[in-house]
């Protein structure tokens, strides 16, 4: 299958790998299509053994008590897996455990990793399952010892020979070499697994040496959008220098694509990854709000978003990263449309401007134009930047579920603002009750352009209003 790989298996207290542990491994090393070492034990875990786990595994505390701890038999687990790849029937739970009990003794694993329900998948695609006692099944295949270390690995060596002969050593070495494709551009110092990457939806938090991200990102598939930037780094500069920098990934899941964004925006602006440039915090935000007096003098003031209440979005134009951003976008706009520079506030003087000397202006400044038809085209040019009021009443909240990992999350918004997430609507009250002392939120302007473009998109039965009751408990 491999020039050279070790097939694992693994028992522990639970399936998290950040807090259960190990109580037995074991291993078989192939080279060459030969086997040339074998090696099983149990592990004393630490901690007691749920009786869940001991009825499935027949692993006992009292079986553990006298084993040897972890970090006695973690020279021998590495000197079996020196040099080869690491082979498990869902190997990103193995591997998961092995890097985090390695990682509490402050030592490394560098490895590839192959896992054999994908190579199931590849080899035998008209099988819907392909879990081991699904591929014991449906080979005809027996085992006494299922859910013991050896006993399972035993049963993957098994049908690994009867895939081979099945489909030939071609087909199975291509179908591996295939799975291992994804592995070859991953840097080699990076320490975490992409199979133990989950391929949903949510963000990625890519690190280097010291304790804050490099950068952030959102997917719906995780693990593909991370692997996508080590694909690209020989195209893209800012890519290069992630995968030379690049020491370990962590994620955070999410029900849909609306999670992922407000999560991505949100980390973003707290910890500043040096190579975001987008979404970052923005604190020089302004929009201008235009008089409601024609004669007023100036038309237009450049106010501050932070000073902004949300409510009066409505009367505001434009939102701009600076004073200098702003300005520059009003001229064009007068030029563009002969309005009054002096009116706008871009000059100053008290008879004609120079854009009316030259006839860029209609007048508005020397009596020609009037200055409610010159406020009606003012209007009218910035009408494609004028803000949104906020379309309902009151809170509203929109849900997202992921089918395939039953998540749920439910997201709520009032004035374009993100108040909270939560994941059981029961929790609803509480959140919207821990907001009622809270001081407002301030706007941002990513939020609101996500927001905007979500609403206008989504179906009307999506967006939930949150009742009166509701309502009160937060004010």
């Amino acid at each position: 299958m491999l020039p050279c790989y070790v097939l694992l298996d693994l028992e522990t207290t639970g399936g998290n790998a950040t807090v259960d542990r190990i109580t037995e491994i074991a291993a078989v090393r192939v080279e060459n299509g030969v086997e040339v070492a074998r090696w099983s034990t149990l592990v004393n875990p630490g901690v007691r053994i749920p009786p869940f786990i001991q009825s499935l595994t027949g692993i006992s505390d009292a079986m553990v008590a006298t084993a040897p701890a972890f970090d006695e038999v973690a020279r021998q687990l590495l000197d079996l897996l020196d040099g080869a790849v690491l082979v498990a029937h869902n190997v990103r739970f193995d591997h998961g455990f092995i890097v985090n009990e390695l990682q509490r003794l402050e030592r490394r694993l560098q490895i590839k990793t192959l896992c054999t329900v994908r190579l199931s998948r590849a080899l035998y695609p008209q099988f819907k399952s392909h879990g081991l006692d699904a591929i014991l099944a449906r080979h005809g295949m027996q085992t006494l010892a299922r859910h013991r270390a050896m006993g399972d690995v035993e049963v993957v060596l098994a049908w690994l020979d009867i895939a081979r002969a099945e489909l030939g050593s071609a087909a199975l070495a291509q179908a591996a070499q295939h799975l291992l494709q994804g592995s070859a551009s991953l840097p080699p110092q990076l320490e975490t697994a992409l199979h133990d990457i989950p391929d949903t939806p949510g963000v990625y938090l890519m690190y280097g040496e010291g304790p804050l991200p490099l950068y952030i990102g959102k997917s719906v598939t995780i693990r593909k959008r991370v692997l996508s930037h080590f694909q690209a780094s020989a195209r893209v500069a800012k890519e290069m220098r992630l995968v030379q920098e690049v020491r370990r990934v962590e994620w955070r899941e999410t029900a849909g694509e609306l999670g992922a964004l407000l999560l991505e925006s949100r980390l973003v602006k707290e910890m500043q990854p040096v190579l975001n440039r987008r979404l970052r915090s923005e604190k020089q935000l302004c929009a201008w709000r235009l008089a409601d007096d024609p004669a007023a003098r100036p038309l237009l003031e450049l106010v501050r978003m932070d000073e902004v209440d949300a409510s009066g979005l409505a009367q505001l134009y434009g939102v701009y990263r600076s004073k200098r951003q702003a300005l520059e976008s009003l001229r064009e706009l007068a030029d563009s449309n002969a309005l009054c520079p002096q009116a706008l506030g871009l000059e100053s003087g008290k008879s004609a401007c120079f854009a009316c000397q030259i006839g860029r202006c209609r007048g508005v400044c020397d009596g020609r134009e009037s200055p409610l038809v010159h406020h009606l085209r003012l209007q009218l040019a910035l009408s494609a930047q004028r803000l949104q009021a906020w379309p309902y009443p009151g809170r509203v909240a929109l849900r997202e579920h992921d089918a395939r990992s039953g998540r749920t999350d439910v997201h709520v918004f009032d004035q374009w603002c993100h108040l909270a997430t939560v994941h059981d609507e029961g929790d609803m009250d509480s959140v919207l009750d821990s907001r009622r002392h809270a001081a407002p939120l301030a706007f941002d302007l990513d939020t609101y352009r996500l927001l905007l473009k979500r609403l206008q998109n989504a179906p009307r039965d999506s967006v939930v209003p949150l009742s009166d009751a509701a309502q009160s408990s937060a004010d």
